[in-house]
């Protein structure tokens, strides 16, 4: 019976293995359709479990015992990937039954970076005068090309860690790489995936967030050059 191992399909951003190497966190952007589907209930039953949430939920994958071509899939994935899978749910656990690539977008977490670049700084000096706790801008490359969308963010009082929660998808990442694909400059994610950087300066007041729009571009490897050596890449 349907009910017994209920199953969902979408598309999922990718976020790594904050939690256990061999449990993999998605995050839903687009659940349900065919038998996970509320409002398409297969037998007059939802097949899709009553506490999953839709978009953006969090939904942490078992990645072991695979075969096969879908077991190679699996372990290719990485922190930032589009994906586009079928999930079974066996006493409330969920496990890929199907799985493909949309976008091979990468999310890179670099802690307690030093040597911030000019650009960041300057975007939270503006975001300061204009008593904002963030602040967004386009950068360019050399020859005047868009080449990413920068993000600085206040760091928050109190207990809340901002940079804990774009890495464990409580404020999700995904909402700032869209914003690149309505850009006039940019190919789509699907066409040039994305390398999306979040780094937490050691000694400024804010974090940041980078969407370099092309993965091994000029920009990205730059990014990688630059803070590669710091606390640790995290993903």
């Amino acid at each position: 019976m349907t009910g017994q191992n209920p199953t969902t399909g979408g598309r999922y951003r990718v976020l790594g293995r904050p939690r256990e190497p061999d449990e993999l966190l998605l995050v839903t952007l687009d659940a349900g359709g065919g038998v996970g589907d509320r409002d398409a209930p297969a037998d007059g039953d939802s097949d899709r479990p009553a506490d999953f949430e839709g978009a953006f939920a969090p939904v942490y994958v078992d990645t072991t015992g695979y075969d096969g071509d879908l077991a190679t899939a699996v372990e290719g994935l990485r922190a930032g990937g589009l994906v586009d899978a079928t999930l079974v749910w066996r006493d409330g656990d969920p496990r890929f039954t199907s799985l493909s690539v949309v976008a091979d977008t990468v999310f890179e977490f670099y802690d307690g970076v030093t040597g911030i670049f000019e650009a960041a700084k300057n975007a939270w000096m503006v975001a300061e005068a204009d008593n904002e706790g963030m602040n967004a801008r386009v950068t360019r490359d050399t020859d005047g090309d868009p080449n990413g969308a920068l993000y600085v963010f206040a760091k928050q009082s109190g207990a809340r860690d901002l940079f804990s929660e774009f890495r464990t998808g409580v404020t999700p990442l995904s909402p700032l790489v869209s914003r690149v694909d309505d850009a006039a400059s940019a190919l789509p994610e699907e066409e040039q995936p994305r390398a999306v950087f979040v780094l937490r300066p050691a000694d400024e007041p804010f974090l940041v967030v980078y969407v370099a729009f092309r993965r091994d571009g000029v920009l990205a490897e730059t990014m990688r050059t630059t803070y590669g050596d710091s606390e640790g890449v995290l993903g």
